[in-house]
């Protein structure tokens, strides 16, 4: 059975339900989801999985969370070649910083499977929805 990793950073618990929403599809598609905060796991364990879902909301300036999913992405960046990846976050002012990091994982050679799916504030139905067709794709 194929396993996919779903790694987010949440302070809100907005982007933690967008997560929960690829990890379902995932599941439902019938693929197994390790759905993880960031904080639980490694750069190294997440790439030693050929597709991820990763999700982070904009932080101050459009930025990702700079604490822990950062430091995170920037070990993981170099790790990427070749593998499936969909990007999700929720955002409260802009949204802009969804397009810098598409940039930064299709320069690191991965395959973004989908745009990114981005919500302002508190996921609606339409963005859960979103989550759920990226679930699909990565579990093909």
């Amino acid at each position: 059975m194929k396993e996919i990793r779903v790694i987010y950073w949440s302070a809100t618990g907005n982007t933690q339900r967008m997560a929960e929403a690829v990890a379902e599809a995932i599941e439902a598609a019938g693929a197994k989801a390790l759905l993880q905060e960031v904080s639980s796991t490694t750069a190294d364990d997440a790439a030693a999985y050929d597709a991820m879902a990763l999700g982070c909301p904009a932080m101050g300036v459009e930025v990702l969370e700079e604490a822990e999913f950062e430091p995170f992405f920037a070990e993981l960046e170099d790790k990427l070649q070749g593998k499936k990846v969909a990007l999700f976050g929720s955002y409260g002012w802009g949204g802009s910083y969804m397009q810098d990091w598409q940039d930064r994982v299709t320069a690191a050679g991965a395959e973004l499977v989908a745009d990114g799916v981005l919500a302002m504030n508190e996921p609606d139905d339409d963005a859960l929805a979103q989550c759920a067709e990226i679930g699909k794709l990565l579990a093909k």
